[in-house]
């Protein structure tokens, strides 16, 4: 017999369900009851009722997605994850013509522009054939993708990580964060023996063999100290290594113009953090093209810790 009214009230919840609060919408025979077709939602209406699906952050069940709705695991093309699940993996740099590099970029001079290959964690040195009156206008952490020129010209005993590629390279992204620290924990040298393998500012280019780097990426142990030069205008940083107190030009334009814009003769300390925006972590030091039969040791970048 049913129940008095009080009875009912404190009746199980799931006693007192109907169909329609079934969140699985099934009949009490266990099917699915008849949907009218006025009242059906098509693809676009459920990914606008679950925004987290359709923007690729949360995964649901195949079986419940819609037909032709895209994977909900596939998250937006420019996220770091997705920059770096990309990449297939290699033991070493594949500097063949042709070749296609996903880099992460950390400095870019006229000259060349030093980055990270994102399959191989190799540093790299990249001749690009900047269009006329075109900057460089790569800045660092961001992520190219590269085709090497059917001759990469892999050739130069002083710079074995060069290569020329074809054109410009396309930007895809950047990375940022932890993500960074990583990849950069994993290039920088360790403090042992001179920079470049050799002491003093330069060598001469016939002592090269292609058996030293020609680019390194440092923490130094002392500094770094941004310094103005009379003589010449320029700028000059000045850092420990070891028990070397080095002193470097830069060629890094953003440290250049944070030094300009102080209006100081020297930046250390925090007073260096604030004009550069960031506390500078890393040098990025490298070997110039032959100047009067020598190559230099330059300062190219000035890098946060990630």
């Amino acid at each position: 017999m049913p129940g008095t009214r009080r009875q009912r009230r404190r009746a199980p919840a799931h006693a007192r369900k109907t169909p329609r609060d079934d969140p699985r919408g099934l009949s009490p025979t266990g099917g699915r009851p008849p949907v009218d077709e006025g009242h059906a939602l098509d693809g676009a209406a459920v990914q606008a009722a679950d925004p987290h699906a359709a923007a690729g952050g949360r995964t649901t069940p195949a079986e419940h997605a819609p037909a032709g709705a895209p994977a909900r695991d596939v998250r937006p093309a420019r996220s770091g994850r997705a920059l770096l699940r990309e990449v297939p993996h290699r033991d070493r740099a594949l500097m063949v013509g042709g070749a296609q590099l996903r880099l992460l970029v950390l400095a870019c001079t006229p000259e060349d522009s030093t980055a990270v290959d994102l399959a191989s964690g190799s540093l790299l040195r990249l001749r690009i054939p900047w269009p006329a009156g075109h900057e460089p206008d790569l800045s660092p952490f961001d992520v190219v993708e590269a085709t090497l020129a059917d001759d990469p010209e892999c050739d130069d005993l002083a710079k074995p990580e060069a290569a020329t590629v074809v054109a410009p390279p396309r930007h895809v992204g950047s990375l940022k964060g932890r993500r960074v620290r990583a990849i950069l924990a994993r290039v920088a040298a360790t403090h042992d023996g001179p920079l470049l393998g050799f002491v003093g500012p330069s060598a001469p280019y016939w002592d090269f063999r292609g058996l030293r780097p020609s680019v390194t990426l440092i923490h130094p142990t002392r500094g770094p100290q941004l310094m103005h030069r009379h003589a010449d205008g320029s700028t000059w940083v000045r850092f420990g290594w070891e028990r070397d107190d080095v002193w470097l030009p830069v060629e890094d334009a953003r440290a250049v113009r944070a030094l300009a814009a102080s209006r100081r003769e020297r930046l250390t300390g925090k007073p260096l953090t604030t004009a550069l925006g960031f506390s500078p972590h890393y040098l990025l030091v490298a070997l110039t093209s032959p100047r009067g039969g020598h190559c230099y040791k330059i300062c190219q970048g000035v890098l946060p810790k990630g």
